[in-house]
């Protein structure tokens, strides 16, 4: 079990940090349409995704190089760095994922922890956590230690473990049959797959 809060030095630190002006939002700005992720290799990712998760592969893009900028000026890496192809996924009831096999002369191969810049990781909202730590084990997929419960704070009631795609992406498994303690009394929640339209 994991008690959740913060400690007051971090607590003190997001209060003496300023938040900048408020400021009309981006017009006609509807939600998060897809989460971009590069992977080693498309085919694997893809056929994970699909057979681990439920996911579901839609089009692919074809490859994408150019012998001048390009690549540099339109998406921020290396001028003579390829993409492969790169594949729409629709994973259940959230948002989708837009999966690329890259090549380029300066690539990191070694991949980002949470703790790196730029770290991250994608959640899946799962009914039966143990359920599906178990599909996971029997399938021989790294689970990170075992599932922990907030028990206090605004997440008390949500259970999540980590766990990793064959080519080392973090991922997540998250499940609050009983909802988070941060949601009573309240109109407005987090989006939740669970609950779309709400």
């Amino acid at each position: 079990m994991i008690k959740q809060g913060l400690t007051g030095s971090l607590i003190g630190a997001a209060l003496a940090t300023p938040l900048p002006a408020a400021a009309d939002p981006m017009p006609g700005m509807k939600g998060l349409q897809h989460i971009g992720i590069t992977v080693p290799r498309l085919e694997e990712a893809v056929d994970f995704f699909e057979q681990v998760l439920g996911c579901e592969p839609f089009f692919t893009f074809g490859e994408f190089s150019f012998e001048d900028d390009w690549m540099e000026r339109h998406l921020n890496v290396h001028p003579r760095a390829r993409i492969r192809d790169f594949q729409m996924v629709r994973c259940g009831n959230g948002t989708n994922l837009e999966v690329f096999e890259y090549s380029a002369p300066d690539q990191n191969r070694r991949g980002l922890r949470n703790s790196d810049i730029g770290g991250h990781h994608l959640a899946f909202y799962v009914d039966d956590m143990a359920a599906a730590v178990a599909d996971l084990t029997e399938r021989g997929i790294r689970v990170l230690g075992e599932p922990s419960t907030f028990t206090e704070g605004p997440a008390a009631g949500l259970t999540w473990v980590y766990f990793l795609a064959p080519w080392g992406l973090q991922l997540e498994l998250v499940s609050a049959p009983g909802g988070m303690a941060y949601e009573q009394g309240l109109e407005r929640e987090l989006w939740d797959p669970r609950t779309p339209a709400r």
